[in-house]
């Protein structure tokens, strides 16, 4: 049987990238969630994917909107990720001096982000003691050239190379 620490351990050893899923909660205000389970799932159609745990206070506040953006984070962005990977703090409590803008549809996209996407939840599946989220893709852009904000070995790194487009 594998235990959750050695899971944890192992897959610890692929590094992956920091987005923070944002929304605009039923009252108005905004909400977001620092997240390491992120992936594009389709082109055609255009979907996206993150697993929020079960857990989290932040996502039924997600799944209320309707939508979502994902936030891909830069590399200089780690304290926004702290920010928004505090627990118990309410929506608008995170976003203190974080600096955002709303989406096309609303979503809170936050500045300085590598890229955003917006999207339409359009599924939720069970997944353990997390959920899976599939997206429907409705706008989405690059924001400004730099290395993104790296998860690796439960530390957060950068790129040791130059990243050019």
């Amino acid at each position: 049987m594998v235990d959750g620490e050695a899971m944890r351990r192992v897959l610890g050893a692929f590094a992956g990238g920091v987005v923070v899923v944002t929304a605009t909660s039923e009252s108005g205000e905004p909400v977001g969630m620092a997240c390491q389970s992120f992936s594009s799932l389709s082109l055609d159609p255009p979907l996206v994917m993150f697993c929020p745990a079960e857990t989290s206070t932040t996502w039924p506040r997600i799944r209320a909107a309707g939508r979502f953006a994902v936030n891909v984070l830069a590399e200089d962005q780690r304290e926004t990720c702290a920010a928004m990977a505090r627990g118990g703090t309410g929506g608008a409590g995170k976003f203190a001096g974080v600096p955002w803008r709303p989406a096309p549809g609303g979503s809170p996209l936050l500045d300085g982000a590598l890229a955003w996407i917006e999207a339409d939840i359009d599924r939720e599946l069970a997944g353990g003691d997390h959920s899976v989220v599939i997206g429907r893709v409705t706008a989405l852009d690059a924001g400004r050239d730099a290395g993104p904000l790296l998860f690796f070995r439960s530390r957060f790194g950068a790129l040791s190379e130059p990243v050019g487009v």
